[in-house]
């Protein structure tokens, strides 16, 4: 019997810091939480602590970091949201523990200081359907003999409309979500089509892919997680139920596969498969990501930023859906990229992408 995992949960009350909790209740032998850390919800921390004999908790990005220090901790599990995460992705990989990441920021601001530092394979385990689908896809295989990585998307709430119809949405209609079930920041950027530019950046990265070889292909019921293609013409996919709950605990099992955490998937009832290709002129946010993936440097850390500002202004209604792609757009348009040297560059570059992100938004009318 192998010994216990001890983990520490960055982003514990959030969707994914639940669902990890979740998991490691299914798997008590096999998992133990030994640090927690959350925003703002300090009650619900506390009961979490109490339910799972955790000493250690912490409340704000700084104070997580001290977390990752503690004697014990095998994994650390991302779930901070926005770029605040990247240091505390940073810190776990240089300290020689396994980063299992659902803070996609991490990997699309900072992707050149991550990576170098998680080459040996199983230090860095994405949290995320579509590149736990991709990992998975790829196990025992070369990677010199993959062409295309397949990127599913939902579609969002807003598959299907032009531009005009757009115009209109709010931030509770963004807010429904057909088939997963997130936070807002996320929930915004999958009914931008943000959320997949980010993760083609993402997998850009972890799977060291060229951009003109990750595509991006529709799949509203979300039964394919994402699919690679070979070669020789074949291409395997990845299917399973629509719950965060399988990549969450495969990221902390690999490499062994632990008792399913959910009902699996029943393909008698499944009906169909759609596919279809992404409208990336309604949609303009998923263009952008890709041209600030393929520019590089410190252009994603712009893009990031002036994203964040936007989607944030947007849950308050403080703009319109469609100020969104045009903040991006305007804040990329006046960033000049460098090469990536540094966490503080990094921040600097956040900090003055989210000033003129601010400086459009209010010139819209609406901040």
């Amino acid at each position: 019997m192998h010994s216990s995992k001890g983990i520490v949960v960055l982003g514990s009350t959030g969707s994914i810091g639940r669902q990890t909790l979740d998991v490691v209740s299914q798997h008590p032998d096999k998992l133990h939480v030994v640090g927690l850390a959350c925003g703002t919800r300090v009650a619900e921390m506390q009961r979490q602590a109490q339910r799972f004999g955790v000493a250690d908790t912490a409340v704000g990005a700084e104070d997580a970091l001290r977390l990752i220090d503690l004697d014990g901790v095998d994994i650390v599990v991302n779930a901070l949201v926005g770029s605040a995460g990247l240091r505390a992705s940073y810190k776990t990989l240089a300290a020689g523990k396994t980063l299992a990441l659902a803070n996609k920021e991490s990997l699309v601001v900072g992707g050149d200081l991550l990576m170098p530092l998680a080459q040996q394979p199983g230090r860095l385990m994405p949290i995320d359907s579509e590149h736990g689908a991709i990992y998975q896809c790829l196990l025992g295989e070369d990677a010199r003999e993959v062409t295309r990585l397949w990127v599913t998307a939902s579609g969002g709430p807003f598959r299907g409309m032009t531009a005009d119809q757009l115009a209109h949405v709010t931030a509770r209609d963004a807010l429904a979500h057909p088939t997963w079930n997130m936070g807002p920041k996320i929930t915004i950027d999958s009914s931008t089509l943000m959320n997949k530019g980010l993760e083609v950046i993402e997998a850009h990265h972890l799977f060291a892919m060229p951009y003109e070889r990750i595509a991006v292909v529709v799949q509203p019921q979300s039964a394919i997680h994402s699919m690679v293609e070979f070669a020789d013409g074949s291409v395997k996919a990845h299917l399973g139920t629509t719950d965060m709950r399988i990549p969450i605990q495969f990221a902390l099992s690999y490499p062994e596969r632990w008792d399913a955490p959910v009902q699996p998937l029943d393909f008698r009832t499944l009906g169909s498969l759609d596919f279809a290709a992404p409208d990336t002129d309604a949609f303009r946010c998923l263009a952008l990501a890709r041209e600030a993936g393929r520019t590089g440097g410190t252009m994603p850390a712009a893009m990031n930023a002036a994203n964040e500002v936007a989607v944030d202004a947007f849950l308050h209604d403080r703009c319109a859906f469609l100020d969104i792609p045009a903040c991006v757009a305007q804040v990329m348009e006046a960033h000049v990229p460098h090469a990536v040297e540094s966490i503080e560059q990094l921040e600097a570059v956040d900090a003055e992408a989210r000033r003129q992100a601010a400086l459009f938004l209010e010139g819209q009318g609406m901040a």
